[in-house]
């Protein structure tokens, strides 16, 4: 079992976000008008969005048996990868939302280990060609309600059940000689399922009196002690091309999560950010 000394940082970071989305929900508050019996900008009930992701993974796997953890881009050469996502939100009242998202990370990358490394009790030497795996799926069911709803924007505030199913494998191809030749291939392999609770707020800010331009943002977390934690944090800017359809393009600041690991189950800390493109279609 180890322990990120990462997770305290990154529950600083959250911290200093969530103040200062409270610090944007507060202005949109302001400048927000109740305008009764004027139609609010944000009015819908299903909305569907879908966006790419261009994914920076970091972070660490190590097995149940194994001493010494994995780094994905120092012993794997992991590096950035697209991939997308979606959700599904359904707005059954005023302010009562029914939503759930969808994350597919996928991602593989051969390399030749500068170290000795040891995976689920499988050794692998320095000198060898892998090829590694990581498979992440994300789902995430929730319910928010709208504290504050306005013509010009709302917060609210999101509780949802994250559950991560991440598989990681290495397979050794060979070991390179001096002429370029590999011999022997073996592999080891691991999975954890990890369903994690998490809350937090949302916000959508109208940055004129106008549907045309908004601002939107969330932060989410939990901390579990002995078990793990995980933070996530995003904002993007949309323009509305219509009142059905919106495009948005942002970051993706964080998304940490951390699995402390026992004598059956392996350690993880896993990090995805990178900026992200998107569309909406709302109804």
């Amino acid at each position: 079992m180890f322990i990120n000394r990462q997770s305290g940082h990154s529950m600083a970071l959250a911290m200093r976000l969530l103040l200062g989305l409270a610090v944007l929900a507060s202005l949109s508050a302001v400048f927000a008008t109740r305008a009764l019996g004027q139609e609010e900008f944000d009015e819908y009930k299903l909305r569907l969005i879908g966006y790419w992701f261009y994914s920076n993974p970091t972070g660490t796997v190590q097995g149940h048996a194994d001493s010494v953890p994995i780094d994905f881009q120092r012993d794997l050469g992991f590096s950035s990868y697209s991939t997308g996502g979606g959700e599904l939100d359904w707005k059954f009242t005023h302010k009562n939302h029914f939503y759930v998202v969808l994350v597919p990370l996928f991602t593989s990358k051969q390399f030749i280990l500068t170290r000795t490394i040891t995976f689920q009790g499988q050794t692998f030497d320095v000198g060898a060609q892998v090829n590694s795996e990581l498979h992440a799926f994300y789902v995430a069911p929730g319910y928010q309600y709208d504290i504050i709803r306005r013509r010009r924007g709302h917060l609210g505030l999101g509780v949802q059940m994250d559950l991560f199913k991440t598989n990681a494998k290495i397979t050794a191809l060979g070991s390179v000689s001096g002429g370029g030749s590999a011999s022997g291939s073996y592999s080891a392999s691991g999975s954890l399922l990890a369903p994690i609770p998490v809350a937090g707020p949302q916000f959508r800010l109208y940055l004129t009196d106008s549907p045309r331009v908004f601002l939107e943002g969330n932060l989410y977390g939990m901390y579990f002690f002995g078990y793990g934690s995980f933070v996530s944090t995003a904002g993007d800017l949309g323009v509305t091309l219509n009142k059905h359809i919106s495009i948005n393009a942002g970051y993706q600041l964080a998304s940490h999560l951390t699995v402390n690991g026992t004598q059956d189950r392996l350690s993880l800390q896993l990090s995805q950010k990178g900026p992200s493109v998107g569309m909406e279609f709302s109804f």
